[in-house]
């Protein structure tokens, strides 16, 4: 076993997953085992308010291979993620998420998909174990995203994959404040293939993604990806500026031809509400780009460690700090 290098990195985000973690830690360490003794787990506590820190720093005390990181508060699942690939080490990186709906018995088979030669393998769920509204939702944000984005996005593809060193090393260098793990790693371009999986049921609890979490997560995602809303408002600003060119023309062709202008007093003022509210929104579109632009223009950290079951002074070297300004001075300010 090699301990600064292993073979396989387990990046894990959790929140409020006290109850799954046990379970989770013995299926993978079965799973792994049967790969290579030489693999990390890397959970990350995302301040879910249980006691998920606890059980971490228990497997982390029994098995050096678990390492723990907990954030100083609820930064949310993408910078989880994050935080877990900056301290990854493997030469493959697997991602999954905590309530083992990502099943640990597929990673034998995305890593042997891997060996074929690709760079990222997805893991497509075929039938998936989420209520109905959420398969909806799911769907409707995934189609809206590969539109706005011009990105192909598969939405039958979570978190769970399996990564190259290469991949990591070059996500890590993409430092922007909103972060959508799957977008990022698609916009790489990498060769990338995918394998059907069974989706389980949610070993404890349900969904912590409320609609309005889900909602302002889709927002985020396409305002971070996409400059797209922002080229249809000037395409419906040009489309409503011709018809109201030709709508002129036909009032004075009118007035000319007939001796009297068009009553309609009504149609008037809804017509100048209808265009006061587009105009409007429009703005709004342009104030929240430019209110994200001054959130990346402050260069804060994209998350902050409150402790670590490891020496983060190891975490690690300068490869991880690239595109990041050090990983010391821009992540951890651990205290």
């Amino acid at each position: 076993m090699n301990p600064s290098s292993p073979h396989l990195s387990i990046v894990i985000p959790v929140y409020k997953a006290a109850q799954c973690l046990d379970e989770l830690y013995r299926r993978l360490k079965a799973v792994l085992e049967s790969i290579s003794l030489d693999f990390e787990i890397i959970l990350v506590e995302d301040c879910g308010g249980d006691n998920s820190w606890e059980v971490i720093e228990r497997l982390a005390a029994a098995d050096p291979r678990v390492r723990g990181i907990q954030f100083s508060r609820n930064f949310g699942q993408h910078y989880g993620i994050t935080a877990g690939l900056d301290c990854s080490r493997g030469q493959w990186v697997v991602v999954m998420d905590c309530d083992l709906q990502d099943r640990p018995e597929e990673i034998p088979r995305l890593y042997g998909k891997a060996q074929e030669g690709y760079d990222v393998v997805l893991a497509r769920r075929g039938a998936r174990r989420d209520p109905t509204l959420k398969r909806i939702t799911s769907w409707l944000f995934y189609k809206i995203f590969s539109y706005l984005a011009d990105i192909e996005y598969d939405g039958a593809s979570g978190n769970f994959r399996i990564m190259s060193r290469t991949v990591v090393t070059n996500f890590r260098r993409m430092g922007e404040q909103l972060r959508f793990f799957g977008g990022l790693v698609q916009w790489m371009g990498f060769p990338t293939a995918s394998i059907e999986v069974e989706h389980a049921e949610r070993f404890v609890g349900k969904s912590t993604y409320s609609f309005a979490k889900l909602w302002k997560l889709a927002a985020e995602t396409i305002i971070a990806h996409s400059d797209k809303p922002l080229r249809l408002a000037v395409r419906f600003g040009f489309m409503m500026a011709v018809f109201s060119f030709c709508y002129g023309i036909y009032i004075l062709g009118h007035a000319i031809f007939n001796g009297s202008s068009i009553p309609g007093w009504n149609s008037l003022i809804v017509s100048l509400y209808f265009l006061g509210g587009i105009i409007i929104a429009i703005l709004g579109i342009l104030g929240i780009y430019l209110g994200k632009t001054f959130d990346e223009s402050k260069k804060r950290p994209l998350y902050i460690i409150r402790r670590a079951t490891f020496d983060e002074s190891n975490f690690t070297d300068k490869e991880h700090s690239v595109g990041h300004g050090g990983v010391r001075d821009t992540h951890l300010g651990v205290t």
